[in-house]
């Protein structure tokens, strides 16, 4: 099982990280790379390259301002593109976030919030359950707990308040 994130600028990184951690705490096999769509555009179409053959299943990208590198890395492949637009400049996200959900015909990336990092992570991890059951009966137990924690969490607050 393999994904690969991809991020604009080693700026990203800190924001990146928690999406890194949840996949690598799954068993994930994750390729890390820093290389923007402006700057480095070779490398990128080289590292996509890569991962069109490697066995990645998906691929999470993450960009500030212009955010073009979920663009260019969905023109590059056929697998499941994720964006997190990244917060960094005067539009704080905005600009991203627009640049991202805006992608032509038959090129989708899906997106999620600003700053979004671990919801990345969790779409990838159920993009990934279409094909394997060990981690769809993970996601399964996760969203029990959550639940059970939610509803600890109301009785709490209601005890606290009677």
């Amino acid at each position: 099982m393999k994904a690969a994130i991809i991020m604009g600028s080693t700026s990203d990184l800190a924001k990146v990280e928690p999406a890194i951690e949840i996949l690598k705490d799954w068993g994930i096999d994750v390729q890390v790379r820093c290389l923007s769509a402006h700057r480095a555009h070779k490398e990128l179409s080289e590292f996509m390259d890569e991962v069109n053959t490697n066995g990645t299943e998906v691929v999470i990208t993450a960009a500030g301002m212009a955010a073009a590198l979920p663009g260019v890395v969905a023109s590059q492949t056929v697998l499941p593109v994720i964006g997190v637009p990244l917060s960094g400049s005067v539009l704080d996200g905005m600009d991203a976030l627009y640049s991202i959900v805006q992608m032509p015909s038959g090129i989708p990336v899906a997106t999620v919030a600003i700053n979004g990092a671990k919801n990345a992570s969790w779409l990838a991890l159920q993009i990934m359950a279409v094909k394997h059951e060990e981690i769809r009966a993970r996601l399964q137990d996760e969203r029990v707990k959550m639940e059970e924690a939610a509803v600890k969490a109301n009785e709490e607050v209601s005890k606290k308040y009677e």
